[in-house]
């Protein structure tokens, strides 16, 4: 990021926004030997150290520690380039308080952009970045990647090429660690002039050797990037629509799998009060249990059991309605009677399980979705979709369409969120395309 920022120009101030111990901005003053540093840090430990360090080296003069919060600084006017570089803090949403949400979308407004209060901590940086550069600034930053697809990151999008003339977009593989330790998603924005350019280089990073310079990748016109509702979608393209292929929701229907609203109380465990087997149903209940058996699913005696409960309790007589009753009275110890889901359910008790999918695909995972042919006929809760077909297929055909899907299904069709989770929506993957030949079977 540093080299890139030599490829610039030559800066006379340099701003980190979120220092921390000074990784960046020390990297900076190596490399710009007269800029005036400016460090934003609010951990006032975090500053000392980082001021220790700016001595170490011999940039205390040309240095400035703010201890404060970046949404809050000043800078004033130079004669010059200013060149912002940094780690913008991943905070989400929830820890936000109400008067920076309102600073958030206030100042959105001004600009003309729509934005969500659910925005991360990184995006309102960004803002601030926006509302603080000149036409000569530039700046690199390195985020998490959700933002290229969530719906709250649809102002930053719009920031990005309206305001902060972005002109890079370096997207690390959700499988590729940015930084050591961590499991998040990685993007690395370039932008120039604060203005809108005239075309950006976007690039899928498969490892950290091939980051290298900052100016190379795919050149797509800022339109481009401004009609794509996911930025994903630019960044690993999928296959071209066309006449020889059909979406997948012409075929199927794509379904959710049942939310439980208490994992603990309904997906059975052996410390659990006994239960009859008839109402225990092997079920799919976490990623792990499609990629493990990959394209087909022989056998559901690995799986976890869900406790899957009829609305009228008079059906069950004898022995097995005192067990059933006596796990009930253990559910309602533990509040399962309680839950949102629950207290919107015909009754509370009954979770409801669709019948089996021929097809199951997960739902979120840090890879593309894996699709299984469901041969022993196991149900599935929210960690996965059942593909249903609208009209009868052979197991032959179903097992021709799973094998295409897993072969050629990218992750640019879903969407990418923090920890390197690539979400897809039933939607998404009713808009996925095969071959036209797949679907005559």
């Amino acid at each position: 990021m540093i080299a890139w920022l030599r490829t610039q120009g030559k800066p006379v101030r340099v701003v980190d926004p979120g220092a921390g111990s000074g990784r960046f901005i020390l990297a900076a003053g190596a490399a710009f030997d007269n800029a005036q540093l400016i460090a934003v840090e609010t951990d006032p430990l975090a500053a000392l150290v980082l001021r220790t360090n700016l001595h170490l080296r011999g940039m205390t003069t040309r240095s400035q520690v703010l201890v404060d919060d970046y949404r809050r600084i000043k800078l004033p006017k130079i004669a010059g380039m200013t060149a912002f570089v940094g780690n913008p803090p991943y905070v989400r949403h929830h820890h936000i308080g109400a008067r920076w949400k309102r600073w958030y979308t206030r100042n959105f407004k001004t600009l003309g952009i729509h934005a969500s209060a659910m925005a991360g901590l990184h995006l309102h940086f960004f803002l601030k970045t926006a509302l603080l550069a000149s036409a000569n600034d530039v700046g690199t930053f390195v985020t998490s990647a959700e933002w290229l697809d969530v719906n709250y990151g649809a102002a930053l999008r719009k920031l990005l090429t309206q305001h902060l003339g972005v002109v890079g977009l370096h997207v690390l593989a959700p499988a590729v660690e940015g930084f050591s330790g961590t499991a998040t998603t990685t993007a690395i924005s370039c932008f120039r002039g604060a203005a809108p350019q005239t075309s950006v280089r976007v690039r899928a990073v498969n490892s950290l050797t091939e980051l290298a310079a900052l100016d190379s990748g795919a050149v797509v016109l800022p339109a481009q990037l401004d009609a794509a509702t996911r930025w994903s979608s630019v960044i690993y393209p999928v296959q071209a629509r066309d006449s020889d292929t059909v979406p997948l929701g012409e075929l199927f229907r794509v379904l959710r799998g049942q939310v439980t609203g208490a994992n603990r109380v309904w997906v059975f465990g052996d410390d659990r009060p006994s239960l009859p087997d008839s109402v225990l149903i092997p079920t799919i209940t976490r990623a792990q249990d499609l990629i493990r058996v990959a394209d087909r699913l022989e056998s559901t005696a690995s799986l976890r059991r869900v406790v899957d409960l009829a609305p009228d309790l008079d059906c069950y007589v004898g022995d097995e309605r005192e067990q059933i009753d006596a796990y009930l009275t253990w559910a309602r110890r533990h509040r399962a009677d309680q839950g949102y889901i629950a207290r919107h359910r015909r009754a509370w008790w009954s979770v409801g399980l669709r019948e089996p999918a021929p097809i199951l695909c997960t739902y979120m995972a840090r890879r593309a979705p894996q699709f299984t042919l469901n041969v022993g006929e196991a149900r599935h809760i929210n960690v996965a979709h059942g593909l249903y077909p609208r009209q009868p297929m052979s197991e032959r055909q179903l097992a021709a369409i799973v094998e295409w899907l897993n072969r050629n299904v990218e992750v640019g069709s879903g969407r990418t969120y923090a920890w390197g989770l690539i979400k897809f929506e039933p939607k998404e993957v009713q808009q996925l395309r095969i071959p036209a030949h797949l679907a005559s079977g």
